[in-house]
């Protein structure tokens, strides 16, 4: 094997595209094997019916509560944590607005000053905390996705503008990042030039001769394979054919987003709800994989959605049956939602268990993986006791565990201690008291 030097950032290129590479055993072997360490954060809305949700037993003897139960194989690559708390999200003398206050704190640990207009004012959000020293390392700094458009003005819940209720990625205090929700152009992001002429005559030329994103980067394809091993030759080609893959799922969604009626339509969402949440996934598994990325927010919905599960015997729209008054059939309905939500990270999970480094361990062995919201009993508002779980052994993190704290301890010493774990000495977020000991 020809051991030509080939970078940890090196790119496969061609007309308008910029393809990334995996992590492949020579990089290992040129930089002593040293593994990125990844961070995504994933919101799930309008809390969760929590005698269902929480385990049964601490520690290493912990069983999985009932709306868990699509996590069960992955039971030890995870640690729930319980105990966490967002008093930031409380009211603390600013009146309703809880929703709001929760998408505005989940990362800052801020309390958002109440206002609909202009005169927005949050806090810088852990994930921003750690693009700005890792960022550098990677094609994009950060990736911020969602599942509901964005909107950044106007009048939202109880008096707070839409900014605070629609994101919660900021990197300042007064400038949130909005989430992009249409695959195509996460995608676009992802693997275009840069150049927005280039881009633009590739996808051009993609639509009208039916071709991949691949197709343009194949004489640079060739000519790397033939400095490759036999199992980083075989890794490349899984690689390719998973990013082909992904293509192929966003090129169906928008051939059959085209064939609907005439009216305003996102060209490449999934119609189905489930369906958008795992390209979604899929596409953060993959700036994982190839390092285009190493920090990532999905929004999967925003505080407050009103979104109905037909598809799952719920009609009634999420909010409005999370206000359940301690009604049989309304819990039942919300457990429903709850496990939806989680039987979609379990499949997050599952992707990035499956990715092997060049050291044979997996993307979700370097990674640290939060979901969670920052309401826990949605028909009080309660911002204490957060359904909080931890997934991935990044940073040399435990798994395999019910972690219960004795008392409320403020979810942003978690996130100090998680940056901590990649290289970024902060002292201080939002309304940290410390690092919370995660060994």
């Amino acid at each position: 094997m020809m051991k030509s030097r080939i970078h940890r950032r090196a790119f496969l290129r061609g007309l308008g595209s910029v393809v990334a590479l995996p992590g492949l055993q020579l990089m290992a072997e040129q930089k002593g094997g040293k593994r990125p360490q990844r961070m995504a954060f994933v919101y799930a809305p309008n809390g969760a019916i929590m005698d269902r949700w929480r385990p049964k037993g601490v520690g290493a003897k912990w069983q999985l509560g009932e709306s868990m139960a699509g996590l069960k194989k992955l039971r030890s690559e995870i640690q729930v944590i319980t105990g966490l708390a967002h008093d930031k999200a409380k009211a603390n003398g600013d009146g309703a607005g809880d929703h709001a206050r929760a998408n505005a704190t989940f990362l800052t640990g801020i309390q958002a000053r109440k206002t609909a207009g202009a005169d927005i004012r949050n806090g810088i959000s852990v994930d921003q905390y750690a693009a700005a020293k890792v960022g550098h390392l990677t094609r994009l700094p950060s990736l911020q996705l969602g599942c509901d458009p964005a909107r950044q003005a106007g009048r939202c819940d109880s008096g707070y503008s839409c900014a605070y209720q629609f994101n919660f990625s900021w990197k300042t205090e007064s400038l949130p990042l909005p989430p992009e929700i249409d695959p195509r152009l996460v995608f676009e992001q992802m693997f275009g030039s840069g150049d927005r002429k280039q881009d633009a005559e590739s996808r051009a030329r993609r639509t009208l001769y039916d071709q991949s994103i691949l197709d343009f980067v194949l004489q640079d394809a060739k000519k790397l394979q033939s400095q490759l091993g036999y199992s980083d030759r075989q890794k490349l080609d899984e690689y390719l054919t998973g990013v082909r893959d992904l293509e192929r799922k966003i090129v169906n969604a928008e051939k059959f987003a085209a064939s609907l009626p005439d009216i305003d339509k996102p060209t490449g969402i999934p119609a189905m709800y489930k369906d958008h949440i795992r390209v979604m996934y899929d596409l953060m598994v993959l700036a994982f994989q190839s390092d285009t990325s190493r920090i990532a927010t999905f929004l999967v919905a925003h505080d407050g959605s009103n979104r109905n599960f037909k598809n799952l015997g719920v009609g009634e729209g999420h909010h409005q049956l999370s206000h359940h008054r301690n009604d049989a059939g309304k819990i039942a309905k919300i457990a429903k939602v709850d496990r939806f939500y989680l039987d979609q990270f379990a499949y997050f999970l599952e992707r990035l268990k499956a990715v092997k480094e060049p050291d044979g361990s997996s993307l979700l062995d370097n990674s640290m993986i939060v979901y969670g919201g920052a309401i826990s009993d949605g028909n009080r508002h309660n911002h204490d006791d957060l359904p909080v779980i931890l997934a991935g052994k990044g940073g040399g993190l435990r798994a395999g565990r019910h972690l219960q704290t004795a008392q409320a301890v403020p979810m942003s010493n978690m996130y100090l201690s998680m940056l901590d774990r990649v290289g970024v000495k902060q002292e201080r977020l939002g309304d940290s008291s410390g690092c919370f000991d995660l060994i």
